[in-house]
């Protein structure tokens, strides 16, 4: 070592995701578990099987009961990690999202899965990458209830909500959900475990993919208040960038409302 050179000690860098740190303290998401408590708009309807069949990648199959059915979700979530400090920075708590889900089958068992999301918050980006979600950024709102006055409505009979989506300057769906009656379940497509693959390509052209995993997951813990039914008017529209329009609405199901709170703390690997 020269005279002028000095050995600078280097110190463990920290983050459970990038930019990792010295301290982590500025990593885009923090370390599971997740706490997620919501508000969920879900429209369950049938389309063309086969739609659904072109989205799903091998070794996934189309579930053997109801094969066409599909949930469109809208979210308005505040989320937090153990620590609960997010909660107190509403800007690293709050956001919202809306999200396609279809079933499946693997090895005889039925899975639910995630086939299109968008979201308003880069953290929640990130947790889709480490899930599996194949999430983008969009535009996304929903009507809020609240108990008093008339600039909400309320989580009940005749109580009316909006929802809308846009991507890329593009509307891609509108709802209006009007309730009805009380329900005993917040639909079926999105009632179990996640099939998900994690997928991230090879630094170098023409080689393997660097990760491949269809991975399952779930929540670790749930709890929910009481769900509402009613009826739906959803329409979907075209856009150059997405094909969400191609999964055509050609028998309404269902339409809920319900106010949900989640724990995700990881999940397993599938194949």
């Amino acid at each position: 070592m020269g005279p002028n050179e000095m050995e600078v000690p280097v110190a463990p860098v920290r983050g459970f995701l990038h930019p990792k740190t010295a301290t982590g303290r500025s990593s885009l998401i923090p370390s599971p578990p997740w706490h997620y408590s919501g508000d969920l708009l879900t429209i369950e309807y049938r389309t063309d099987p086969a739609r659904v069949a072109e989205l799903l990648p091998d070794p996934l199959a189309p579930a053997d009961d109801d094969p066409g059915a599909v949930a469109i979700i809208w979210a308005d979530w505040q989320s937090c990690s153990d620590s609960a400090e997010e909660l107190l920075d509403p800007v690293r708590a709050q956001y919202k999202e809306c999200f396609v889900v279809v079933r499946c089958s693997f090895q005889g068992r039925t899975y639910s899965r995630c086939v299109y999301i968008w979201v308003d918050k880069d953290f929640a980006i990130a947790r889709g990458l480490h899930q599996g979600y194949p999430k983008k950024l969009g535009s996304i709102h929903q009507t809020r209830p609240h108990p008093y006055g008339r600039g909400a409505p309320r989580i009940a009979a005749g109580g009316r909500f909006g929802a809308t989506l846009a991507a890329a300057d593009r509307r891609l769906a509108e709802a209006v959900v009007t309730l009805r009656e009380p329900s005993e379940t917040n639909g079926f497509v999105n009632g179990h475990p996640m099939a998900h693959h994690r997928h991230l390509p090879s630094i170098a052209p023409g080689e393997p993919p660097a990760l491949d995993e269809l991975i399952e997951s779930g929540g670790a813990a749930f709890e929910a208040g009481q769900a509402w039914t009613g009826d739906a008017d959803l329409r979907l529209f075209d856009s150059p960038t997405e094909e969400l329009s191609l999964l055509t609405v050609e028998e309404p199901i269902a339409a809920y409302y319900r106010q949900v709170g989640v724990t995700w703390n990881g999940g397993r690997v599938l194949a």
